[in-house]
């Protein structure tokens, strides 16, 4: 049971969308909220649903608790919320590794996915990808998510939008079969037929006020309209499946403990994996550009540079410099996307117990071994093609270390701006206003010790400049230019002082502090943001 009392709500700009709206929904009751554009259809359900508390007022659960407990609530949004690349089975297998109690065993959640697939008529689809399935199977692909748990409060913003008559009447008969095995439906329309189903319905008015709450019929009567589609004009002025029955045999709703931290963490590696994957495009990308970069620093850097004999100091700085924002690129690039393409499907998942600390080190678990792939393979080449000096494996592997640091920072920082943004087309502006400044303030094209001081504190702040003196420090650059014959020496050390004479794990401490940095502001946006 639902008791709404004096709910309001505020947009941006402190509008008011929702005013004093006070309602009851009964225990398996199947409820339309209804209105024209505007009105606040969605706010509201959002508001009952705490996807969004109200501004004033409030929502109780059963004479009590101001929302169900994670798992006993199903919200599905009016877009279709689910991974579009992977097979419809798979999908629901990782919703049911996520939704189902902490010990579930895999036979028992194998036929919790069997059982929606069933109840949905999705049996025959179970193998297509979910992005090829037709609009109104995706929408019961997505009720199937929620489904998997057997909420007892269930949340739909226009389920039949964009769904044909025969497939909006299938849906409908679904929720109505669901209200029946006592399942709370709530739900938003602009579908007049879907009224007539419902128990009962609630209608706002244009300023976002109660205008009426009570059955179909009532309502008719209230407003002196023939049909519900008239409800409307009144408020301006002033193959079928037989889904009866199906839910009211099956199991009782799952309870207990949701999976802990550290099985979300396991359950979602494997899903980000999947997902990479199976995008071939991206993969393409994430392997591809490094290999380009690669083959243009090949060419860009002549051979020994770094010899004691004939040293380069200008050579050696830009392939120190180049090298570092190796590292930074592709971490950032690889992070950016990450986040800003999952939010809707992050901000569900949450309303089930997801925790976010999870979420975003499974991002940066599946991208790491990626990253120190690429890393190690710069290097690689680098030395084979002698652009850089022969030393031990002992120097390489502080080489190494150093460049998977500096790609780490990066991928945390890329999960941050993904995590703040709305949309990938933000992601790829904000590329060059995070680049820019690695390049500008690193203490390669100027160094540190001579810039002015405003610029020296604000080199502190790039991650980018720590790799770069940790590189240098472990090939012994300063030594290399103190001791070499070549008259740009001396001097050019001196402009450096102090750059590169640092023990490189103070670097790498830095290194590792941006990381953690990152990644805890990624979660602090997120937790916000859902």
């Amino acid at each position: 049971m639902i008791e709404v009392r004096e709910v309001g709500q505020r947009a941006a700009g402190g509008r008011r969308t929702l005013r004093e709206v006070s309602l009851s929904i009964g225990a398996g009751e199947l409820v339309a909220i209804i209105g024209g554009s505007g009105a606040g259809k969605t706010t509201l359900l959002d508001a009952i649903a705490g996807v969004r508390p109200p501004a004033e007022g409030e929502v109780s659960y059963d004479g009590g608790g101001s929302a169900p407990a994670a798992g006993s609530l199903g919200y599905v949004p009016q877009d279709d919320i689910v991974h579009l690349e992977m097979p419809l089975r798979r999908t629901l297998r990782y919703a049911a590794g996520l939704r189902l109690p902490a010990g579930t065993s895999p036979e028992r959640a194998e036929r919790a996915v069997d059982g929606v697939l069933e109840a949905l008529a999705l049996t025959g689809r179970e193998g297509q990808r979910v992005g090829s399935l037709s609009g109104g199977e995706r929408k019961r692909a997505s009720i199937a998510v929620e489904l998997l748990t057997r909420p007892r409060v269930f949340f739909l913003d226009e389920p039949t939008s964009g769904l044909d008559p025969a497939a909006a009447a299938d849906l409908m008969r679904l929720l109505r079969g669901l209200a029946d095995a006592g399942t709370t439906v709530v739900l938003t329309t602009h579908h007049p037929p879907d009224v007539l189903v419902c128990d009962r319905v609630a209608v706002l008015s244009q300023d976002g006020r109660l205008a009426f709450y009570g059955g179909p019929r009532e309502a008719r009567e209230r407003f002196r309209a023939d049909r519900v589609e008239d409800i409307y004009l009144h408020l301006a002025e002033g193959d079928a499946h037989d889904w009866e029955g199906r839910f009211g045999a099956s199991a009782p709703p799952a309870s207990g403990p949701g999976i802990g931290p550290l099985r979300q963490w396991a359950l979602l590696t494997r899903r980000s994996l999947d997902l990479l994957t199976r995008n071939r495009l991206t993969l393409a990308v994430l392997i591809g550009s490094p290999l380009m970069v690669l083959a243009m620093f090949a060419v860009l850097f002549r051979p020994g540079a770094f010899a004691p004999e004939s040293p380069s100091p200008g050579a050696t700085v830009m392939i120190l410099f180049w090298i570092a924002f190796g590292g930074f690129f592709f971490g950032l690039t690889y992070g950016l996307l990450q986040i800003c393409n999952e939010l809707p499907v992050l901000r569900r998942e949450r309303l089930t117990g997801l925790r976010v600390g999870p979420y975003v080190l499974a991002k940066a678990a599946v991208l790491l071994p990626l990253l120190a792939a690429v890393d190690a393979l710069m290097l690689g080449v680098l030395r084979a093609l002698d652009r850089l000096p022969a030393m031990g494996w002992g120097t390489y592997g502080e080489l190494f270390v150093t460049l998977l640091l500096c790609s780490v920072a990066a991928l945390a920082l890329g999960l941050l701006v993904s995590a703040s943004v709305t949309d990938p087309a933000q992601a790829t502006m904000a590329l060059p206003m995070l680049c820019f400044p690695q390049v500008l303030f690193v203490g390669a094209i100027l160094p540190v010790p001579v810039m002015a001081a405003p610029g020296r504190w604000l080199s502190c702040a790039m991650s980018n400049r720590w790799a770069f003196e940790g590189l240098g420090h472990s090939l012994g650059v300063d030594g290399l230019w103190a001791t070499g014959r070549s008259p740009l020496g001396p001097p050019l050390l001196a402009s450096y002082g102090d750059t590169f004479s640092r023990p490189v794990a103070v670097d790498w401490a830095v290194l590792g502090g941006f990381a953690a940095l990152f990644l805890a502001g990624a979660c602090l946006v997120l937790t916000r943001r859902t």
